[in-house]
């Protein structure tokens, strides 16, 4: 991709102003969609370009956990009136035999519960419910919300992936290619960037950047609760479970089933094991990450292999290890899922997110690749959607919007990165492990950011 910019490289674009915007959104999943709705219910008119050859992307297969941000963002754009997400009351760790050997749990007062809740959702129900409301898809996940007064335009364009960008005075002139050869190009007031870890717009715009491995990998996967052992609904349903040990950590809540269904016993376990794969890069793997990352039929992945892909050869062997290494409840939730999938944990982070005088903005994983130990990655996203939106809108200044967006995405990207190689690397005490996840777990809006997190930023005590 290449980009021909005019003028500034970072300043203060876009801003508040009354009349609609038109904006070009990069990367059709959840934190494209995210943003493309709150800028939609605005009332500012907003066109997705996603390079996906189809018009809906594949179940990614995965929980996920919804924290605060992303509630907030469903109370506030979504209209499809449906409960989105599980809750898990409480967090356990298991010690190698299956036994619970330290317990956080939720504390009730009156119809309330508090402390350690946390509510877990599916990607793919988020990405329908964003579908509906984005741009009128039908499925099973919810009934399709009517148009209301006041909402921009909303356009999903599948096939185009965007080839080369030009910041002007006056906007930004996109320019995309689709998979039968064909070109065009189009128009906006600004272009956001949410093409997820290996973002082809930070590449061009931050060719210094690098995606890299953290040496090791998740292996995941869900079945379905009515289905698991006893013992495996004992431990999971309805709650966060834990098992560490030297290499390895795996952890299980339960989330939305078919269709986004929250019927127990229709329901489903997630689980995500990470395990470590030494190697020197992604792009020359060692045997053991190749023989992983080499699907069914004889490709090989370089970070996720999806969902029913994987090499039953490669994946018989995981489940012979996690009989020997994990408690039997996890064991049989690895050796029992179907379509299990593998993603190679990495790290990437841009040191800005806005760009050609601020008419390109950087959000998401785009702008920072957060490790899944953080829980916070559809969070980052949903709140990088809400900030934005309020900003155009002129409810918070361009100086709160970039403190908040870049502090938040500074210090999670390192807890992640120190999380996940203490618990990987480490022989650390159970104790500090959870006080790692205690820590993760903290709402954005009870965080203060470190020092380091805001240097060179506007300071400010803002909280949305």
């Amino acid at each position: 991709m290449t980009s021909r910019i005019n003028g500034d490289h970072r300043t203060s674009k876009p801003e508040s102003r009354e009349s609609p915007l038109k904006v070009v959104v990069v990367g059709g999943s959840l934190g494209g969609l995210a943003a493309g709705l709150a800028l939609k219910r605005n009332g500012h008119d907003v066109t997705i370009l996603e390079r996906n050859p189809t018009a809906l992307l594949h179940n990614q297969g995965a929980g996920i956990v919804a924290g605060g941000d992303t509630l907030e963002f469903f109370e506030r754009y979504d209209r499809c009136n449906r409960p989105i997400a599980v809750s898990s009351y409480g967090r356990q760790y298991y010690d190698k035999h299956g036994a619970v050997i330290h317990k956080a749990d939720t504390v009730r007062e009156g119809t309330l519960y508090q402390a350690n809740v946390h509510t877990m959702t599916s990607w793919d129900l988020a990405y329908y419910l964003l579908r509906a409301n984005f741009d009128g898809v039908t499925s099973q996940y919810g009934d399709l919300p009517p148009p209301q007064k006041g909402d921009g335009k909303a356009v999903h364009l599948h096939d185009h992936k965007v080839t080369s960008f030009e910041a002007m005075s006056d906007g930004v002139t996109v320019d995309f290619e689709k998979s039968d050869g064909s070109q065009g190009s189009m128009q906006a007031d600004f272009l956001i960037g949410a093409d997820g870890p290996s973002s082809t717009i930070r590449k061009t715009l931050e060719p210094q950047v690098e995606r890299t491995y953290a040496g090791y990998v998740a292996l995941r996967g869900t079945f379905l609760e009515s289905e698991a052992t006893p013992a495996a609904r004992e431990a999971f349903t309805e709650r966060f479970a834990f098992f560490h040990a030297p290499g390895i950590q795996i952890l299980c809540y339960t989330i939305p089933g078919a269709n986004g269904t929250l019927e127990p016993g229709n329901r489903l376990l997630n689980f995500v094991y990470y395990t470590n794969f030494p190697s020197p890069s992604l792009d020359e793997p060692s045997p053991e990450l190749a023989e992983l990352l080499t699907d069914i039929d004889g490709v090989r992945h370089r970070i996720t292999m999806p969902p029913g892909k994987t090499d039953p050869k490669a994946w018989a062997k995981q489940k012979k290890i996690a009989r020997a290494r994990l408690p039997p409840q996890f064991a049989d939730l690895v050796c029992a899922t179907k379509k299990p999938f593998v993603q190679a944990i990495t790290d990437v982070i841009s040191p800005e997110h806005e760009f050609c005088n601020g008419k390109v903005i950087l959000i998401g994983d785009a702008l920072a690749g957060f490790r899944p130990h953080t829980v916070a990655s559809t969070s980052q996203a949903a709140f990088d959607a809400m900030v934005l939106a309020d900003m155009v809108q002129g409810t918070i200044s361009r100086e709160q919007w970039r403190t908040e967006t870049l502090a938040y995405a500074r210090t999670l990207q390192a807890m992640g990165r120190d999380m996940g190689d203490r618990s990987q690397f480490g022989d650390l005490p159970l104790n500090e492990l959870i006080r790692d996840r205690d820590a993760a777990s903290v709402p954005r809006k009870q965080r203060r950011w470190p020092t380091w997190a805001v240097e060179g930023l506007e300071p400010g005590e803002w909280r949305p």
